[in-house]
């Protein structure tokens, strides 16, 4: 029984959704990574955590780490890439300066979370586990990416408002976040695979 249950399960992660489901998810993803900021925006500022919370808990990520694990690299690209652009046009945030780096690291997030959904685990890899280190593979291959590109931004464009120490910080300020993010996701992602057993 336990074989058949795991068979299902790794079944999922390899086959892609249809186009239809991927679309859905990705406006849905888009939406959220939106709207969540501005929610923790104003609950910080209720609470008086302040307004910039959102550095700390990084809610922008974990719709675009979510569709990417849910949907595939696809839907989890176009998300990562069209939120923080979407987010500035409505809500002015990211800064401007910020937003082609949001856009880089947010869309390699998705695209890694949605190549590392198909990669098969030994059976013996309980779900809650395959899942984090899908997900903390998706974090540490976006924050390279991220780096890269900062890294070229300075050296070769000689933009100086953004440093590759700025991701290391960024790494430090997130951490509640990612640790969120560490909860969160498996719980979803587990409760998922068991919707489809």
């Amino acid at each position: 029984m336990q074989s058949n249950t795991t068979t299902k399960s790794r079944t999922f992660t390899a086959a892609l959704p249809s186009v239809k489901f991927q679309t859905a998810a990705a406006i849905i993803a888009v939406v959220a990574a939106v709207a969540l900021p501005q929610v923790f925006h104003v609950a910080g500022a209720a609470l008086g955590l302040g307004t910039m919370i959102g550095q700390t808990l990084l809610p922008m990520h974990l719709p675009v780490l979510l569709v990417g694990l849910l949907a595939g690299p696809f839907a989890g690209l176009a998300t990562g890439a069209l939120a923080p652009i979407v987010s500035f046009l409505l809500t002015g945030m990211p800064m401007a300066p910020m937003v082609p780096f949001m856009v880089i690291e947010l869309a390699s997030y998705g695209l890694f979370a949605g190549l590392l959904r198909g990669v098969r685990l030994p059976a013996a890899v309980p779900s809650p586990l395959g899942w984090l280190a899908k997900l903390v593979g998706a974090q540490v291959a976006g924050r390279i990416v991220d780096a890269l590109a900062i890294a070229v931004a300075v050296s070769l464009l000689g933009n100086t408002t953004m440093t590759v120490a700025s991701v290391a910080a960024a790494v430090v300020t997130g951490l509640p976040g990612l640790v969120l993010q560490w909860v969160l996701v498996p719980v979803v992602m587990t409760a998922v695979d068991r919707r489809r057993d």
